[in-house]
């Protein structure tokens, strides 16, 4: 299988386009002060389409709801959803959806050992080591996460 076939299960691609403006929400047009409050604004300013919003690349962003819970120290938890960039180059630090010997697994790519023949995946959470990758593994960076959607509220 080609590696560009590969699409972890659950993960979908994005269509280029809205069909309509259901995908259109009402946007705060100052913005939401995080510390002290500022006067409020009885309005919405303007809306946002989240794909035009969090996809640069539509043909090579995928999503992905996350399963389990080696990131949790990262922020992310099981059931929050990703936004995946197959069009980008990794760089050191980025979390990851990586094809690791048959499986796919987010972690967080160094790439500081490169020259001794080996990378390191590193799980956001301090109950999983470090798995060392080197040339006898089959490996790929399938792609670079770029948002991670939270659900915050258990209402909804």
């Amino acid at each position: 299988m080609a590696e560009e076939e590969l699409i972890p299960p659950g993960v979908s691609g994005i269509p280029e386009e809205p069909s309509d403006n259901e995908s259109l929400a009402r946007m705060a047009g100052s913005g939401v002060h995080a510390g002290f409050p500022s006067p409020a604004q009885d309005y919405m300013d303007s809306f946002i389409d989240l794909n035009k919003e969090l996809v640069r690349h539509p043909a090579a962003t995928f999503y992905a709801r996350v399963v389990g819970d080696s990131m949790i120290d990262a922020g992310v938890e099981e059931g929050d959803v990703l936004v995946i960039d197959k069009s980008l180059d990794p760089s050191e630090g980025d979390m990851a959806v990586c094809f690791l010997d048959g499986e796919f697994t987010l972690k967080f790519v160094s790439f500081k050992e490169r020259d001794r023949g080996r990378m390191v995946l590193r799980s956001g959470n301090g109950k999983y080591p470090p798995i060392e990758v080197t040339e006898s593994n089959d490996f790929t960076v399938w792609g670079v996460v770029t948002y991670v959607i939270k659900k915050v509220c258990s209402r909804s």
